[in-house]
């Protein structure tokens, strides 16, 4: 659930915040400090939301080419074809960037193995 949403310029100057639930304003400020300081303080080369998104997306892909793998029993489909998570993976990772994201383009390599294993 989210509690508020937080709009902040660089120079830590909060340009707009709505909370969605009550908090008193002494409270306020200090919870918009605290998350101004983390926010501009973090590594610039670590964006927590791409990890999720990242996450999130690797797990659609898994689903895509296993067929309803959820994130409580994604160990299920790994366990038994570790070859071909590695595939997708080093599809969407090298180098440990991220380099595609395409849901299409990270299966192809492995429909054309599936191909090819049939005939």
């Amino acid at each position: 659930m989210i509690k508020f949403f937080l709009m902040v310029n660089k120079q830590g100057q909060t340009r707009l915040s709505r909370y969605y639930e009550h908090v008193e304003i002494h409270k306020r400020t200090m919870l918009e400090a605290e998350v101004i300081k983390n926010c501009l303080s973090r590594s610039k080369e670590q964006n927590e939301m791409a990890v999720y998104e990242l996450i999130h997306n690797f797990v659609e892909v898994l689903d895509r080419y296993f067929s309803r793998v959820s994130e409580l029993d994604v160990s299920f489909p790994i366990m038994f074809n570790l070859d071909r998570v590695h595939i997708i993976l080093d599809e969407m990772v090298l180098n440990g960037c991220i380099v595609e994201t395409n849901k299409n383009r990270i299966l192809a390599p492995l429909f054309v193995l599936d191909k090819v294993a049939e005939s």
